[in-house]
C-alpha cells in the first residue's frame, strides 16, 4: 500500500522546488508577454481547447458536433446539434481550466508527459476533420509539428523540453480561462458569451456576470488544486 503525503510533510525537495519554480516562471512570462505576438499561438491553442471542451460535452450528452472554428482574433465557435445545452455552455470555460490542471499534473512525470502529448496530438488530428475554417486546420498542423519536434528534442537530449512545454500550456489554459471570463463578463459585457447564454436558460436567479464569477472561482480552484496535487505527486 502506497502512503500518500497529503499533508506535504517535508516539503519541498528538489523536484517540488523545480515544479513550483516552473509554474512561477511560466506565469511571469505569460503576464509579461500577454499582449505580444509571441504568446498568440498559445492563446489560440487555448481557444482550441475551449472549443474542444464544448464539442466533448456535446458528444457526451448524445449530441452531434457539426463543426469547429478558431479565428485569428482569438475567437472561436463550436456548432452543435442536440445534447444538453446547459452542460455544453459552461464546458468551454471550465473544460479549459480542467485541461490546464491535467497538463500541469501530467508534467510531473516523463511518462505522463508523453501520454498527455500523445493525446493532445491525437485531439489535434481529430479536429482536422471537423474544422470548418482553414485557420484552425493550420493551427492544428502547426502544433502537431511543434509538439513532435519538442518531443524529439526531449528523447535525444537531456533537456526535458516536452515536460516544460506541456506545463506551460497547462498554466496558459488555467490563466487564460480566468482572464477570458473577466474580459467577457466584467471588464466588458459580451452578451453573446457562454455565461450570458447560460443565464438565459438557467432557472436560477443569476445573470451572466454572476455565472462568470462562479466559473472564474471554479477555474481558480482548478489552478490551486493542480499545484497542490502536483506537489503531492512529487512528494
Amino acid at each position: 500500500m502506497v502512503n500518500v503525503n497529503w499533508e506535504l510533510q517535508g516539503c519541498c525537495d528538489h523536484n517540488q522546488v523545480v515544479f513550483i519554480a516552473a509554474i512561477g516562471v511560466s506565469t511571469v512570462l505569460i503576464l509579461l508577454l500577454w499582449r505580444t505576438f509571441l504568446l498568440t499561438p498559445f492563446k489560440l491553442i487555448t481557444v482550441f481547447l475551449h472549443e474542444t471542451s464544448h464539442a466533448l460535452a456535446c458528444k457526451l450528452t448524445c449530441g452531434d458536433v457539426e463543426g469547429m472554428q478558431v479565428h485569428a482574433n482569438e475567437g472561436g465557435v463550436t456548432q452543435t446539434r442536440g445534447g444538453i445545452y446547459w452542460i455544453i455552455l459552461p464546458a468551454g470555460y471550465l473544460g479549459s481550466s480542467f485541461w490546464g490542471m491535467v497538463f500541469i499534473l501530467a508534467s510531473t512525470n516523463l511518462l505522463t508527459t508523453r501520454i498527455a502529448a500523445g493525446c493532445f496530438i491525437l485531439a489535434l488530428i481529430v479536429v482536422l476533420f471537423v474544422a470548418k475554417n482553414w485557420f484552425l486546420r493550420w493551427l492544428c498542423i502547426g502544433f502537431i509539428v511543434f509538439i513532435a519536434i519538442v518531443w524529439v528534442i526531449q528523447e535525444f537530449t537531456k533537456f526535458h523540453s516536452l515536460k516544460y512545454v506541456i506545463l506551460f500550456i497547462g498554466v496558459m489554459n488555467s490563466l487564460f480561462s480566468v482572464y477570458d471570463i473577466y474580459d467577457d463578463l466584467i471588464s466588458r459585457r459580451v452578451h453573446s458569451s457562454d455565461a450570458e447564454k447560460f443565464a438565459e436558460i438557467c432557472p436560477c436567479p443569476c445573470n451572466g456576470v454572476a455565472w462568470g464569477v462562479i466559473w472564474g472561482f471554479i477555474s481558480f480552484i482548478f489552478l490551486c488544486a493542480s499545484i497542490y496535487l502536483g506537489l503531492v505527486i512529487l512528494s
